[in-house]
């Protein structure tokens, strides 16, 4: 079993060595053949539109490095950690993406982020200078307090509008995670970024590089600000931000539309052809533009002259004329209203209208503000996204039972969009969250109030969150028992927990390379193999080190039988604590797929190692040792 993270470039090689074999000799591409195979279609030359930044070929390193880390569980921070499926995972989001990659390949429907707008006031990680190595980033990383809190200065560099690569730092912070997220989503998936004018620019290239121009979907506009801005000098009030919109494959349709109320649609007047609803008739052109819908609208019957609109009316004499002979004009009363037309629900076609790319109205930043201040009373977030927001865009975006990523997770808001949204349509949406534990500021209200970090706020207010829409359940349910018709809504099956996930070191001692010929240095290492087993490690993590390395996902069902771990109704089975024959036949008698031992338990004993082995493979169970 590999130890490390799935890497993009193994997945995009075995893709192209399947569709082109003889562009690859002894494993490798030969970049003759490949031209040779492509002919013309291929471009080598260095003269070709292309989005370029120092440390580009960097940033391209950090995305091919494999990570050792693992998740390890935290119960006793998590609601309902043995039957939710909802994530939480904190830990810096690079490495998260990358222990996510061979469990979650391909299963995430929807990607919403809010990543750092790069104001200049922004910090972030990113390597200060591109020499750093993976080590002394890694050791920067992971620089703690006394307490064992990750310290702002040794981790975080503030990006400024003074560098000289303030754009640079941010692509190449972005790229990656950007390469990384794609990996995850469905065919049909989706990913939404918030954004602001500092770099949505260069955000849209870079989307266009990582997606695929093809798969550009939209740039939605947010008014997120509902009071004019009269600090800028330049006179100007910047009251929108942006939210661009790529999906993985272009073929499919990523939105749903706007949704029709049906229970809009009436039949008052018992109409034979059904539910109806008043349409609007009023022209969208001028007249110069449109003379022959201008003109004046009489009701014969009762000789009242609607006139015409500015704008005239939508349909000609002509059309008009067969919509007032099929009893379909809605007349006033007076001259003073405007006559409308029957919609009737049977004639629409079933595809809904478009959704509008103003996302959002009538929803501001404050809103935010106050979806936070209603569950912690105080104001810990500046410029938070608000729920309703969010919770516009899954719904375009996401079906019952479908899997959001968030790993930009900030103050929480995604999660709390899901479960709120699951309340109202009675899904079963499932979040993963990311988020670094980021030190709070240290004159801020959260930190006074003794949040040290966002990460802890972002669990907090998911928690509060959960408890809120639990009462307004209970609520619900108290208002209707005394109905005499009573089913109960589907919101009682709803999940409102979520399991809590750190990102840890391996539980496994990982093989530092010896430099040079030194056979001291090579010995002192054996010897620390003879158990890989770190120090720290425990049972529980082994176990979750384990599923993340097969692939299997973090809400795979575990069972703790005799003295194995059977996962998800024995499509693998781990040995972690003890070996026997008798362990041995029962383990085979599950007849798991696949059975994971650590060696060290065989105490030597070979003999029972090497009949493990033939039993296994006469059982057809792939078998590995650790």
């Amino acid at each position: 079993m590999e130890g490390t993270s799935l890497t993009p470039q193994q997945e995009k090689l075995k893709a192209l060595q399947e569709l082109l074999p003889e562009a690859f000799s002894e494993g490798k591409i030969d970049w003759e053949k490949l031209k040779a195979t492509l002919g013309e279609d291929i471009n080598f030359s260095n003269e070709r539109y292309v989005l370029n930044w120092a440390g580009k070929s960097d940033a391209f390193k950090v995305l091919q490095t494999p990570t050792t880390k693992t998740l390890v569980p935290a119960k006793d921070e998590s609601i309902n950690f043995d039957t939710t499926e909802n994530i939480f995972i904190e830990g810096e989001n690079l490495e998260v993406l990358k222990v996510l990659q061979k469990s979650y390949f391909g299963k995430v429907k929807m990607i919403y982020i809010d990543p750092p707008y790069n104001t200049g006031n922004d910090s972030f990680i990113y390597p200060d200078k591109f020499s750093e190595t993976k080590a002394e980033y890694e050791k920067r990383v992971g620089d703690k307090d006394e307490e064992g809190y990750m310290t702002k200065d040794g981790m975080f560099k503030k990006n400024s509008k003074e560098n000289g690569q303030y754009h640079s730092n941010w692509l190449s912070m972005m790229m990656p995670r950007l390469y990384l997220a794609k990996n995850l989503l469905r065919q049909d998936g989706v990913l939404f970024a918030s954004i602001d004018d500092n770099e949505v620019h260069n955000l849209r290239l870079l989307l266009g590089e990582v997606f695929g121009e093809e798969n550009f979907v939209g740039e939605l506009i947010w008014k997120s600000r509902q009071n004019k801005d009269n600090r800028n000098i330049n006179g100007l009030s910047i009251d929108h931000e942006y939210i661009l919109c790529f999906s993985k494959n272009s073929n499919n349709r990523i939105l749903k539309g706007s949704e029709r109320k049906i229970e809009q649609y009436q039949n008052p007047d018992n109409d034979e052809r059904g539910l109806w609803v008043s349409g609007n008739m009023v022209g969208l052109l001028s007249e110069d533009l449109r003379p022959n819908c201008h003109y004046d609208l009489i009701n014969l019957a009762t000789e009242i002259n609607y006139g015409k609109p500015k704008m005239g009316w939508r349909y000609d004499k002509k059309t008009m004329a067969r919509l007032i002979s099929e009893n379909r004009i809605l007349w006033p009363t007076n001259n003073d209203g405007r006559p409308r037309r029957k919609v009737f629900l049977n004639e629409i076609n079933e595809e809904l209208p478009n959704f509008t790319s103003i996302v959002g109205q009538n929803i501001y930043t404050r809103n935010g503000t106050a979806d936070i201040e209603k569950l912690f009373q105080s104001k810990f977030f500046d410029f938070p996204k608000p729920v309703n927001l969010i919770k516009e865009i899954l719904e375009q975006a996401t079906e019952e039972n479908e899997i959001i990523l968030d790993f930009f997770a900030g103050s929480g808001t995604t999660a709390q969009a899901v479960m709120e949204l699951n309340k109202f349509d009675g899904g079963n949406r499932k979040f993963i969250c990311t988020q670094l534990p980021e030190p709070c500021d240290e004159k801020s209200e959260a930190f006074k109030a003794g949040y040290k970090t966002i990460a802890e706020i972002s669990k907090e207010r998911i928690r509060r969150a959960s408890k809120k829409i639990e009462t307004e359940l209970e609520a619900e349910k108290e208002k209707l028992k005394n109905q005499i018709e009573f089913e109960a809504p589907k919101e009682n099956n709803l999940d409102l927990g979520f399991k809590v996930l750190k990102l840890a070191d391996s539980n496994f001692k990982q093989w530092q390379q010896i430099e040079g010929k030194d056979a001291k240095a090579l010995t002192e290492q054996m010897q620390l193999f003879i158990d890989p087993v770190s120090e720290n490690a425990t049972i529980e993590n082994m176990v979750y080190e384990f599923l993340l390395k097969s692939g299997k996902d973090l809400n795979s069902k575990i069972e703790k039988r005799n003295e194995f771990f059977v996962i998800n109704n024995s499509e693998m089975i781990m040995l972690l604590e003890s070996v026997s024959q008798t362990i041995i036949e029962q383990v085979i008698a599950e007849k798991p797929m696949k059975v994971i031992a650590l060696d060290k338990l065989f105490k030597d004993n070979d003999q029972l190692k090497t009949n493990t082995v033939l039993q296994m493979r006469d059982a057809c169970i792939e078998f590995k040792t650790i």
